[in-house]
C-alpha cells in the first residue's frame, strides 16, 4: 500500500510495527536495524506490549549519521553477536527501518552468515515507507516460514498431520484482544476435532510449533484481508488449502457459521472427524449462549428506553463487519455509519462491502474506508440520529463520544483507557463479553 500526505489519529503504525508479531512468539526477539526512535515509537503506540524483548528493550543498531554515510552493516553484526551473548533466545528476527532501507545495507547477506552457522535467525525488510504493520505482519510471518521453518521440512512431512491446522487470525497487539481471541479459536476448533497451531502467544508452542507448520493438513484464515498473503503463500509452498472466514465471528450466529464452514471444509479435505460429535459441540455452545441471552430479558425490559439504539464503529475491517452483524442481530443496536480505519487495500474493499451488505436485506449500513480517523470524526460530528448512541473505537474517540452525549466502548488501539489481558470478543463467549461491556457502560451512567 502506498499513501502520501498527513493523516490524523492514525490507528496503525508503519511497517516496522510488525516487530510486535515477533514479540508475540515465545522466546523470539526482534533486532531493529533502525534509528533509536523506532522501537520507542512502537512501544508508545501499543502500550504494555514489550513481551520478552520488545519496544524500547529491543536490541537496536541506533542508526545515526555515521551509519548513513558509511553504512551500518558492521554495527548490525556486532548487535546480533551481542544479542546472542546477552539474551537466551529461540529465534531472532532482524527488521530494517527507513534509514537502513534508504542506505541499502545488505542485511540479508549478513543474516545468512549467521544462519549458515546454525543460528535461528531471519531478516525482513520493513522500511516504514513501504507498508503499514497490517501488511508487514504477513511479510514477517512469510519470512520466518521461508528462512526458518523451511529448515525443518524433512522432519515435518507436508500435510502429514491429520486434523491439524495453522490458524491465521488476529494480529498480535494490533488486535487488543488477540491473546484471548486466539485461545478461544483454539478451544472452538478443538471442540470440532481440530488441533490448531496458533503460532503466537501463550497458547502456542513457540518455535517448535512454527517448525510443524508444513505438516498441517490445511489452514484456517479469519480475516477480511490482513493475513491473506500468509494463507496464499502456504498454499503455494506446501499445497495447503485454506478455509476463509472474512470477519471476526462474534456471538452465536457468526460463530455457528464459522464452525460449520470449517467443519464442512475439514470433511471435504479428508479430516478424520466425528461429525456427529462436532455438531453436538456446536449445539451445546449455542445453547449455553442463548441461556445467558434469555437471562437478559428482565434487564432489557426494565431499561428498554435507556439503552443505546444505534452505534458507530471505528476499527479494522474484521471488527467493523463482525460487530455490526452482532449488534444488529443479537443485541438490537442498529449499526449506523461505520468506519474502517486500517488502510484496507482497494482490491479488498468491495468484498468487505458485500460482506457488510449481507447483514440485512432490509437495512443499508453506510461503510467508509477512512484511515484518516480525524476525517471520520468530523463526519460524525455533522450527523445526528435520534435516541441514545454508542461509539466503539479507540482512545481517540472518547472525547467525541462525550461531545455527542454517546456511550463509549474502548475496543481498538491506541487506548489508554482500558487494560486488556486475556479478554476476547471472538466466539460465543466473546459475544457475551461484548454485551457485558456495553451494558456495563450504560448502567454506570445511572450511578
Amino acid at each position: 500500500m502506498s499513501r502520501s500526505g498527513i493523516i490524523e489519529q492514525e490507528r496503525y503504525t508503519c511497517a516496522i510495527g510488525a516487530l510486535q508479531s515477533v514479540v508475540a512468539i515465545p522466546r523470539a526477539v526482534p533486532i531493529l536495524h533502525s534509528g533509536p526512535g523506532c522501537g520507542e515509537m512502537i512501544a508508545g503506540f501499543f502500550e504494555r506490549s514489550t513481551g520478552y524483548a520488545g519496544g524500547p528493550t529491543s536490541p537496536c543498531t541506533n542508526f545515526s549519521e555515521k551509519e548513513v554515510v558509511f553504512g551500518g552493516i558492521n554495527r548490525l553484526r556486532e548487535i546480533i553477536k551481542n544479542t546472542y551473548k546477552v539474551l537466551d533466545t529461540d529465534l531472532q528476527v532482524v527488521l530494517t527501518g527507513c534509514t537502513a532501507g534508504i542506505v541499502g545495507d545488505d542485511v540479508d547477506s549478513l543474516v545468512s552468515e549467521f544462519a549458515r552457522e546454525g543460528k535461528p535467525i531471519v531478516s525482513v525488510e520493513t522500511a516504514g515507507f513501504k507498508a503499514n504493520n497490517f501488511e508487514s505482519h504477513s511479510l514477517v510471518v512469510n519470512a520466518i516460514i521461508d528462512q526458518y521453518v523451511s529448515l525443518f521440512e524433512s522432519e515435518n512431512e507436508v500435510k502429514s498431520q491429520k486434523n491439524t491446522v495453522n490458524l491465521i487470525a488476529s494480529i498480535p497487539y494490533q488486535d487488543p484482544f488477540w491473546k484471548g481471541n486466539l485461545a478461544e479459536y483454539k478451544r472452538l476448533l478443538a471442540g470440532i476435532g481440530l488441533k490448531a497451531n496458533v503460532l503466537f502467544g501463550p497458547e502456542s508452542g513457540g518455535v517448535k510449533e512454527w517448525q510443524k507448520i508444513p505438516a498441517a493438513q490445511f489452514n484456517v484464515l479469519v480475516s477480511p484481508w490482513y493475513g491473506k498473503p500468509i494463507a496464499d503463500h502456504l498454499k503455494e509452498k506446501y499445497g495447503q488449502e485454506y478455509v476463509w472466514f472474512p470477519h471476526i465471528p462474534i456471538g452465536a450466529n457468526a460463530t455457528e457459521q464459522f464452525l460449520n464452514q470449517v467443519l464442512e471444509f475439514a470433511l471435504k479435505e479428508g479430516a478424520e472427524i466425528d461429525e456427529a460429535s462436532a455438531r453436538s459441540f456446536i449445539e451445546y455452545e449455542s445453547k449455553a449462549y442463548y441461556e445467558e441471552i434469555d437471562n437478559l430479558a428482565t434487564f432489557l425490559l426494565e431499561f428498554r428506553y435507556g439503552l443505546p439504539n444505534h452505534a458507530h464503529i471505528l476499527h479494522d475491517a474484521g471488527y467493523v463487519v463482525g460487530l455490526s452483524k452482532f449488534l444488529l442481530h443479537e443485541v438490537g443496536i442498529i449499526p449506523k455509519e461505520q468506519f474502517v480505519t486500517d488502510g484496507t487495500p482497494e482490491k479488498y474493499q468491495e468484498a468487505i462491502r458485500a460482506d457488510l451488505r449481507s447483514t440485512s436485506d432490509k437495512r443499508e449500513i453506510p461503510l467508509y474506508f477512512e484511515p484518516d480517523a480525524g476525517k471520520a470524526q468530523e463526519f460524525l460530528r455533522k450527523i445526528h440520529h435520534s435516541g441514545r448512541g454508542l461509539i466503539i473505537g479507540s482512545g481517540w474517540d472518547k472525547e467525541l463520544a462525550k461531545e455527542k452525549g454517546y456511550d463509549f466502548l474502548s475496543a481498538a488501539i491506541p487506548s489508554p483507557y482500558r487494560l486488556v489481558l486475556t479478554t476476547h470478543y471472538a466466539g460465543f463467549t466473546g459475544g457475551l463479553r461484548v454485551i457485558e461491556d456495553i451494558y456495563h457502560l450504560v448502567l454506570s451512567t445511572y450511578a
